[in-house]
């Protein structure tokens, strides 16, 4: 392989107009395809096989014109000190916004609260209900306004009046200007690492090409494969952050070449075929982690990992060729100003930091592995008490309105109204369904936990029916949960006395529930395909038995001690308040899913570039020790550089005013942070120096079954025959290199 990723790179950087116009007309192309291609479905939140999405379904097929899934708006009306929401001027401004509410295209009904008895018992507070035919993405800009109107003149009769549901919520952003600041921190981190503001730029330029040609891709393929607009997110996250990574290391490799003296097209081609060779497999243990996402069973889940599996590998074909091409372009301008200057160049010094660094774990490494085991371990204990769950409202902050409405909801109602649960009957095989469907609702009103059960509603054709039961509990209460499972537990029971009649759970409550359920199940099936087929490719990498298990230890205790304090801060309320989470609650069912895919791709891409370089330096024949160090000597510095990127972009969410946003910012910032920083600079080089020769270990036989594959560029020491080049400032190929 790095034979042919030699000549690979050496071919880019000569045909680097070639190269250069294809990738154009690749952008191009992908462009001009996304333009033209019909607009992207509706974001699909299908959950196959859990009892909610069935529930869902049904509804759908017995209501004719009743979209499960419609747009709702809860207007929650909180009379002024000392009046009463029945008063005559409050009735009857609240009368009128109901009136005006229900007169709209896409309004499917609308319910005063006088007519629902949606009045709380001190008659303080109210709500009317407004629904639509149409998805909360879907409302036009004309209805919204139309409702915001109504609420305003509400408003000026002297009510208080907040606005839940999903018909007026803000839209999750991401960091916004905080983002703005990570990313400019990444800019400076490289400017710091190369000293050359070409080098710094390079990376975030392919970067940004292979986003826009992955993302125009998915556009384009959208309506064809059915991705909807939110399948581009996770794409675009890892397509630059792997991006920005890869082309590092071979900006990098090029000018550890340079400094050797090779000119500088032979020294295109020695990083390609050599940290190109990395920057392989590396993204194959990425890819690994996306695709496996469709363990999990969630299609929306399946179609971003994929969508994001081919981002990183359109990452890995640019670092491979374009960032070839361009360094043939700017051949010079990538080395440091001194280098430019003087013609010295120097890179990956006998001294440096991170071979002091390896020294110092190599004379303790008992010590050092302990202390980041222990380190690690400490802050994953509270992993024992994830709850999962898909924080609502309650986790909004108390700026929004839907936020708001849900605290006038729950101190008007009790705190179980925000969440009450659906509960659909199907009496088709009863003998008298509404005697079915009465028995069903007195056996759930009776169950401990049930506040009280709304009057049922038939479908056209009386043979099916939905009511709502109320819990004592507030939607993310453990005990919510808990009732949940006591219904359905009680079911066969219940159905038994019907004679025919069943019945299911639903309701965006019961929906969350089943959603955590879900992916905590899938959670040890997917670590075992992805760590276990990586495992396999990094035996292929470093023909070694005991160095993938390490990387495997190493990433759970990264993602684990990760997770903990994701725990400890949104869950526990630990520094909450210094982040801006106003609200403690379970954590987001798909987080640990995230985290896992994220980081793994990331720990690995770490992994790869560090221990490659190990491996390269024990195959020319370093005994263990100096292989550690001089993968230290070489590497950590831009194993740091881009894990601080990686680190600044993350956090940039958590500038955001979602909890949710917050979170995932947060736990990718710090799981970057521990992976990089304790297990790849501690915990990595202390296990290699206890193991020794060991740690390169391989029995005959399965050294014979796996794929030989050239990672450490051993071939290219006997190829690479072109004498070395001049100092930079003569080399006639580059004596006038042009900035950018």
């Amino acid at each position: 392989m790095a034979t042919f990723l030699y000549r690979l790179g050496r071919t880019a950087f000569r045909r680097r107009w070639y190269v250069a116009l294809i990738w154009v007309a690749v952008l191009g192309a992908v462009g001009f395809g996304a333009v033209k291609a019909p607009a992207a479905p509706d974001a699909s939140n299908s959950m196959p096989g859990i009892e909610s999405q069935k529930a869902f379904d049904l509804m759908e097929q017995r209501f004719p014109g009743a979209k499960a899934d419609g747009a709702n708006a809860r207007i929650v009306f909180v009379a002024p000190d000392g009046q009463k929401i029945t008063a005559a001027g409050n009735k009857k401004a609240i009368d009128k916004l109901v009136d005006d509410a229900a007169d709209g295209s896409q309004v499917a009904g609308a319910v005063s609260p006088f007519q629902a008895n949606a009045i709380s018992k001190d008659a303080t507070t109210a709500y009317a209900t407004v629904t639509y035919k149409v998805k909360a993405d879907d409302l036009t800009d004309a209805s919204k306004n139309h409702l915001k109107d109504a609420i305003a003149q509400a408003k000026h009769a002297g009510l208080t009046v907040e606005a839940g549901g999903d018909a007026l919520a803000t839209q999750p952003a991401a960091g916004g200007a905080a983002e703005g600041i990570g990313i400019a921190i990444a800019a400076l981190v490289l400017l710091i690492t190369f000293g050359s503001l070409t080098a710094a730029g390079l990376p975030l330029l392919t970067a940004l090409i292979g986003v826009g040609v992955s993302m125009a891709a998915i556009m384009a393929l959208s309506s064809t494969f059915g991705l909807s607009s939110t399948t581009g997110t996770l794409a675009t996250m890892l397509g630059l952050a792997c991006g920005i990574d890869y082309a590092v290391f071979i900006v990098s490799r090029y000018r550890e070449e340079r400094a050797k003296g090779h000119t500088p097209q032979e020294a295109a081609g020695l990083a390609t075929g050599t940290a190109g060779s990395a920057v392989v497999f590396a993204g194959l243990t990425v890819v690994i982690a996306l695709a496996g996402l469709s363990v999990i069973g969630i299609p929306m889940l399946t179609k971003m990992g994929l969508a994001a599996a081919g981002a990183v590998m359109i990452g890995v074909f640019i670092a491979l060729t374009l960032v070839p091409a361009l360094l043939g372009f700017w051949p010079n301008a990538v080395l440091s100003r001194n280098a430019r200057k003087h013609g010295r160049i120097k890179e990956g010094g006998t001294n440096n930091g991170g071979s002091r660094w390896a020294r110092f774990v190599l004379r303790r490494p008992l010590p050092v592995l302990l202390l980041s085991v222990v380190g690690l371990g400490a802050l994953a204990i509270p992993v024992m008490d994830l709850q999962l769950g898909m924080p609502g409202d309650e986790a909004k902050p108390t700026s929004t309105t839907e936020r708001r409405a849900y605290d006038d909801l729950a101190k008007g109602f009790g705190p179980g109204f925000n969440g009450p649960l659906s509960i659909v009957v199907d009496a088709r095989a009863a003998a008298n369904p509404k005697a079915a469907v009465t028995t069903i609702e007195k056996k759930i009103k009776a169950t401990d936990g049930v506040v009280s059960v709304s009057p049922a509603r038939f479908n056209p054709a009386g043979d099916t029916a939905m009511f709502t039961a109320v819990p004592s509990t507030a939607p993310t209460d453990k005990k919510t949960q808990d009732l949940v499972k006591t219904i359905r537990n009680e079911r066969p029971a219940t159905e038994a006395s019907t004679h025919g009649a069943s019945f299911e759970v639903t309701g965006t409550t019961a929906l969350n529930i089943d959603m955590a359920q879900k992916t905590q199940n899938a959670l040890i099936p997917y670590l075992i395909v992805v760590v276990g087929l990586a495992i396999l490719l990094l035996m292929v990498v470093f023909r070694s038995v005991l160095v993938p298990v390490k990387a495997a230890v190493g990433f759970l205790l990264s993602v684990l001690a990760a997770l903990g304090s994701v725990v400890a801060v949104f869950q526990w309320g630990w520094l909450a308040s210094l982040l801006g989470v106003e609200t403690t609650g379970p954590i987001m069912s798909l987080m640990p899913i995230f985290l896992v895919g994220i980081v793994f791709g990331l720990a690995m891409d770490y992994e790869v570039f560090l221990v490659a370089r190990m491996r390269e330096a024990y195959v020319h024949g370093d005994n263990p020790r100096q292989a550690v160090e001089s993968g230290f000597r070489h590497s950590a510095r831009v194993v740091v550089a881009a894990a601080l990127i990686m680190t600044a972009v993350f956090s940039g969410f958590i500038g955001a005013s979602e909890s949710m946003i917050k979170m995932i910012g947060f736990g990718l910032a710090i799981a970057v942070l521990f992976d990089a920083f304790i297990v790849r600079m501690a915990f990595v080089p202390a296990v290699l120096a206890l193991l020794g020769k060991a740690a390169w270990w391989m029995p005959h036989w399965l050294d014979r079954i796996l794929p030989k594959v050239d990672v450490e560029g051993e071939a290219l020491t006997h190829q690479s025959t072109i004498p070395p080049a001049p100092p930079a400032h003569d080399d006639p190929a580059t004596r006038k290199p042009a900035r950018i």
